[in-house]
């Protein structure tokens, strides 16, 4: 059984070393080997190795004659390829020689592309660094005539395209680092122009105002603005815009404090705030050109943010140095200055409400300056003033006149000249000042964008002002001041009655200048008559008050004897003192009333005025003489002295009959003397029983005889008749006399307790 296998596995493997690539026949051998029956495998290997040698042989024989055939034709062959080795060998050496110049030409013409590859190589890559070296060329050029933004634009070409086509050489990686240093210098170049260009327009910012407030060129025809252009787009390429954004508005806005900043001594002259202006004028016109002509450089929230700080600057800068300002000129040319400034400033789209609201501010500033100016005016045309009626000796001084103040006297008119106006040189002269007044008042009201009704209010309260104001005090000035004689009062009567009169004709002249009608709604009225009127009132009262002054000089002079012996009533004659007080009074009447039959060449005291006047004189002679009467430290008086009283107060009452002034009704004037006359009578008539027994009717004969004032002086003719008559109880008459004195002293003691109690 195990022969059988065994021979089996032998004529496999020799069918596989018949089949296998002899390559691969060793795995084959070496499983023969590893059995045990190899010399067995050798047996059969020989005996198939016959078989095929018997095969071969067989083959062989079989094509035995075609081989012979085959060398008998290759030995015939043999003579032919010999002969044709030599022809080849022939060939070959005339090939050869043939050849040598077409290699050598091959030679040169392989040298010759050889090189012409180089030149094809050697021309692309100048063409790669050509255009490096061109860039670079022209990169130093910019660099020299500082176009430092082209240049960036070249850097950013140079670094990014050209460069890296350039390939690896020396020259291109120098370049490649000086390009970042490069971009440091144009970067600090271009900071360096923008720090130049704010420091100039900082220094130019007044003329650039000044031009744009003419209106003339614009500010880039004033201002090189290629610096911020050029360095913004600079940073802009460096990937640096925000930092020079806030660099930019931090400097500006230094400067804008730097600008906002007045100077100490600004309010002196109007060229100190005209270079104020003219500088922010100039700061803004610049930050609106950038505004518009860059992208995001500043945007409008920033320039607002600027004006804003700006406005509130200059508003408290304005209310600060105006109020130095005492020159009612200075401030109108500060303010046609400051609108000016505001209608340019608004023109670049700028609010500028909060600086007219400010000029009107001013405006009472304006107001308080003009009323002091014209304080001071009316004071010296007060002061200047002959305080007489103006005479005119032609018909044209008599229109030059009317022309100046409006005058309507149809009486006055049709005199002869010459003549006399009613008024003296200081009513004209204030009306034409009042006028003044209100063209200055109007000068200020201009271009403030205000409606007529607005201007006409303005004015209206100025005016106002200045008659209740300025004027008045000037009056009571000149009405108060010393050494002003009653002609000088009456004067100022007269004037101030024509000035009152004369106030329509303002309201009129204010109407024509706004186109106002001073009739309509809500207008404010001129009421400054009441000056006028007041100012006539207090020179009433100060011509009273002189007259009574004038009084009293004369009472000052009176020297009663208090003791004097009776005399016979009518064979007395009035005091000398009291006689040149009625002339005084009866002359100065006369002078200052228009009597019939009298030359109109003074100024003349007014019906009522006169009248009042008049009857405050007689007054204040009844009260002073009942004073004297009455005065404590006068602790006698005789009846001889009551009869020379009675005498004096006589001569009053013809006065008073004589009716000094005209327009009294009856005996209106006798009634100042009724007291001291009624008193007078009671004691000269000694009718006591009629006193005592009347008292209180209202028909009463002495109603005006106050019971404490008759006892005064009853008690002095009691102590006169007590020491005067050292024996009066010696004679009956007088003891009689004393008892009497001691009842009737007694009765008005106990009248006087009734009526008290």
């Amino acid at each position: 059984m195990a022969s059988v296998e065994t021979a089996a596995e032998h004529e496999r493997i020799l069918r596989e070393i018949e089949s296998t690539d002899t390559n691969c026949i060793g795995p084959t051998l070496r499983s023969v080997y590893d059995g045990q029956e190899h010399g067995l495998f050798m047996e059969k290997l020989d005996i198939r190795i016959r078989n095929h040698d018997r095969e071969i042989e067989k083959m062989c024989n079989h094509h035995f004659q075609g081989f012979v055939d085959s060398i008998t034709e290759l030995l015939k062959v043999r003579g032919e390829a010999q002969k044709l080795k030599c022809q080849v060998i022939e060939t070959n050496r005339r090939l050869q020689d043939d050849g040598k110049e077409l290699i050598g030409a091959m030679e040169e013409l392989q040298q010759c592309r050889v090189q012409q590859r180089n030149i094809a190589t050697t021309i692309d890559k100048l063409t790669h660094c050509l255009p490096v070296l061109e860039m670079y060329s022209r990169l130093q050029e910019q660099m020299r005539t500082k176009r430092y933004y082209p240049a960036l634009r070249t850097l950013e070409q140079l670094e990014q395209t050209c460069l890296p086509r350039a390939g690896q050489y020396r020259f291109c990686s120098i370049m490649a680092e000086n390009i970042p240093k490069l971009r440091i210098q144009i970067r600090d170049t271009a900071m360096s122009q923008l720090r130049d260009f704010l420091e100039s327009i900082r220094k130019h910012s007044d003329k650039i105002g000044e031009t744009a407030i003419k209106q003339v060129p614009g500010a880039q025809d004033l201002v090189d603005f290629s610096p911020v252009y050029r360095c913004l787009h600079i940073y802009t390429v460096l990937g640096l815009r925000d930092e020079f954004e806030n660099y930019y508005r931090k400097q500006r806005r230094k400067q804008a404090r730097l600008v906002l900043q007045p100077h100490s001594n600004m309010h002196e002259t109007l060229e100190g705030y005209r270079r104020y202006f003219n500088q922010i004028v100039g700061f803004f016109v610049v930050e609106d050109h950038i505004l518009h002509t860059t992208r995001g450089l500043v945007n409008r929230a920033y320039v607002e943010e600027l004006w804003e700080l700006a406005l509130s600057k200059i508003i408290a800068a304005l209310r600060t140095h105006s109020s130095y300002c005492d020159d009612p000129d200075l401030v109108l040319d500060l303010k046609n200055l400051i609108v000016l400034f505001a209608d340019t400033l608004q023109g670049y789209g700028f609010p500028v409400s909060q600086l007219f609201d400010m000029l009107l501010e001013m405006r009472e500033q304006y107001g308080e300056i003009l009323l002091k100016r014209w304080n001071i005016t009316f004071r010296q045309v007060l002061d200047q003033d002959n305080y007489s009626p103006i005479p005119v000796s032609t018909e044209q001084e008599y229109r030059h006149y009317t022309s100046q103040f409006p005058l309507q006297d149809p009486e006055l008119e049709k005199l002869p000249f010459p003549k006399k106006l009613p008024f003296s040189e200081f009513v004209p002269k204030v009306y034409c000042q009042l006028k003044e007044f209100i063209y200055a008042c109007l000068k200020y009201s201009e271009d403030l964008h205000l409606s007529s009704t607005e201007v006409d209010d303005m004015i209206r309260k100025s005016t106002n002002l200045l008659l209740t104001r300025a004027l008045s005090h000037c009056l009571q000035y000149a009405i108060k001041k010393k050494n002003v004689g009653l002609a000088e009062l009456v004067q100022v009567i007269i004037n101030t009655t024509h000035l009152e009169q004369s106030c329509h004709f303002l309201e009129e002249f204010i109407s024509n200048i706004t186109n106002v009608p001073p009739d309509t709604a809500n207008a404010t009225k001129l009421y400054g008559t009441s000056t006028f009127k007041d100012a006539r009132h207090a020179a009433e009262a100060e011509i009273y008050t002189n007259l009574n002054a004038k009084i009293d000089q004369f009472l000052q002079l009176a020297d009663y004897d208090w003791l004097a012996s009776p005399q016979g009533g009518e064979n007395l004659s009035a005091s000398d003192y009291l006689v040149d007080l009625i002339t005084f009074l009866r002359s100065t009447f006369s002078v200052f009333t228009n009597l019939p039959g009298r030359p109109v060449d003074h100024a003349t005291l007014p019906g009522k005025v006169a009248q009042t006047a008049c009857m405050s004189a007689c007054k204040h002679i009844a009260t002073s003489l009942m004073q004297l009467l009455l005065d404590p430290e006068i602790r006698q008086i005789s009846m001889g002295a009551l009869h020379q009283l009675n005498t004096d107060v006589k001569e009053c009452e013809s006065f008073a009959r004589a009716s000094p002034v005209a327009g009294f009704q009856g005996d209106t004037l006798l009634l100042a003397f009724s007291d001291l006359r009624q008193l007078l009578e009671l004691f000269t008539q000694w009718d006591w029983s009629t006193y005592l027994a009347d008292y209180g009717k209202p028909t009463c004969k002495y109603l005006r005889v106050n019971p404490h004032t008759a006892l005064a002086l009853l008690e002095k003719m009691k102590e006169t008749s007590r020491k005067n008559n050292v024996f009066a109880q010696f004679r009956k008459i007088d003891r009689d006399r004393q008892k009497l004195i001691d009842t009737v002293i007694k009765q008005l003691r106990n009248l006087i307790a009734q009526h008290h109690n």
